[in-house]
């Protein structure tokens, strides 16, 4: 990033370094909020991205170290299927409740502030929960809860401030490498959680080792990670200007009318059913299978001895990293070629996954080998989505409303997806079991039927980014078009021809990566 002049430049309808409105139309310098110019070594941010990667990996192992030890969380504190879901939905329920507040205050303040609060509060919560006696099962469900607030903290921020050091190709790529993590983190908190309870015959060790983890991403959070200024890297070169603040009603009112951003997180929100409906779940399912074929004898008592856990968490690892990688990589090299490359690309992945989706489900009582291969396959496709669909939102939404973006898609996305799917999928197993003998025939059975829900939904997320592609290079060009204010941008195209005429005449520039 080279140097930036602090001198006040005339604003014009192509932003700080176009030409002039005329003389007396731009005025001088508000002296409260004088520009500041801005850089950052090329190296310093490459080592904030790797820093903000290792965060993502711990992030996402928290989510999902209980599920790999599921088994020994409901014996432990003797739940049922239905309030085990409802664990994983108070994690996500709290997530989502937080994530509207996180966003607010991150496009407002201190975004390394907020980071580390949240560190701080799910290291801490989740250190205290591995000390509750099974007498207190409710304050284990808080304890999860306040994880979940932790953690919405670093899946709101973390991305905008990616999004504020690289822009371009270099975006698609280094966001690609830190949603990789999101898989990757994912597969670990299952083996790590399996891994723990075989070594200790403890399940709440697992707990007890993530703080350690934690406290060294904190002091490298702290070191090593700045906090740039909102859309700083669109502006290398150039003076970060100030822009009046919008309100949060405004920012809300604003992604309300980018359909780019609407339908993009409906999509989003199938997405994160299906993908939190089999990460709590199929490690039981397959469990089950594994009984039904006779390949496993029954679990009555902790520990219970679940190797899928550690099979599922090896898949979630590998297929992530590949299908990651290969859906950035298709996207970056399609859109030289289509502009609307990316949610068609992600539309397609979906669209595949459902079949694969339906064959590892019925065919887990016929051949279990075949039900892996298929749920690797549907495994690596919903992957491909990752890093494309961070990569729609930064560049639909202007930069200084991207927090509240993110986090207003991390709430819908929650609230309709995996805050609700472990749940309803666990409701409906047990609703399904009634009336019916209780063996395990019946307990396989009624959990392979209640996940064929998964099926349908991730059809219609497919259907949802096909209505994106619609709208992409329209909101595109509203969102990069220098100078424009999104609390009025279509107000203030009608007022100005000369705007009008510059948004048309450089649309296909502006849709270009």
């Amino acid at each position: 990033a080279g140097g930036m002049s602090a001198e006040c430049p005339e604003l014009g309808p192509q932003g700080p370094q176009g030409p002039s409105l005329g003389p007396g139309r731009h005025g001088a310098c508000p002296p409260s909020h004088t520009p500041v110019p801005w850089s950052l070594p090329r190296w310093r941010a490459y080592v904030a991205a790797a820093v903000l990667c290792y965060i993502n990996l711990l992030n996402y192992m928290n989510w999902f170290i209980i599920a790999g030890v599921l088994l020994d969380v409901q014996k432990f504190y003797q739940i049922s299927d239905s309030k085990a879901g409802l664990l994983q939905t108070v994690f996500i329920g709290c997530l989502l409740l937080s994530a509207p507040v996180f966003g607010y205050l991150g496009d407002r303040h201190s975004r390394k502030a907020m980071l580390s609060f949240g560190i701080l509060l799910w290291s801490g919560a989740g250190l205290f929960s591995s000390f509750i006696s099974s007498q207190y099962s409710w304050l284990f469900f808080l304890a999860r809860g306040v994880v979940g607030t932790g953690t919405a903290s670093y899946s709101t921020i973390a991305p905008t401030i990616l999004g504020d050091l690289f822009v371009s190709d270099q975006r698609t790529c280094v966001l690609a490498i830190f949603y990789i993590f999101i898989p990757v983190g994912s597969g670990l908190g299952y083996v790590l959680g399996s891994a723990v309870m075989q070594l200790t015959g403890k399940w709440y060790w697992a707990l007890r080792i993530m703080p350690c983890l934690e406290a060294v991403a904190l002091i490298l959070l702290i070191l090593l990670v700045p906090d740039p200024p909102r859309g700083a890297a669109e502006k290398q070169g150039e003076v970060t200007m100030w822009h009046p603040r919008s309100s949060w009603y405004e920012d809300i009112r604003y992604l309300g009318r980018n359909w780019s951003f609407v339908w993009s997180t409906l999509g989003v929100t199938a997405m994160a059913f299906v993908t939190g409906a089999l990460g709590f779940w199929v490690s039981k399912f397959l469990f089950e299978a594994r009984v039904v074929h006779g390949l496993q004898l029954p679990c009555f008592q902790e520990p219970c001895s679940n190797q899928d856990s550690l099979i599922f968490g090896a898949l979630t690892i590998a297929t992530g990293i590949i299908g990651v990688i290969l859906g950035a990589e298709t996207a970056r090299r399609y859109k030289k070629i289509n502009p609307r490359a990316e949610p068609l690309i992600c539309a397609s992945s979906l669209l595949a996954t459902a079949p694969c989706l339906y064959l590892a489900l019925i065919l887990a009582p016929t051949t279990l080998p075949a039900s892996y291969v298929f749920l690797a396959l549907g495994e690596l496709l919903l992957s491909c989505n990752w890093a494309v669909v961070a990569d729609i939102l930064l560049s639909v939404v202007v930069p200084r409303c991207r927090g509240t973006a993110e986090a207003l898609q991390i709430t819908v996305g929650h609230l309709l997806g995996d805050a609700s799917s472990p749940y309803l999928i666990g409701l409906i197993s047990s609703a399904l079991r009634a009336g019916r003998p209780d063996s395990y025939v019946w307990r396989f059975l009624s959990l392979q039927q209640s996940f064929l829900s998964c099926v349908f939904a991730i059809a219609v997320g497919g259907g949802c980014f096909l209505l994106t592609a619609l709208y992409l290079e329209r909101d595109q060009v509203q969102a990069w078009q220098p100078g424009t204010d999104h609390r009025g941008s279509a107000d203030m195209q009608g007022r100005d021809p000369e705007r009008q005429g510059l948004l048309s005449g450089t649309s296909t520039s502006a849709e270009e990566p």
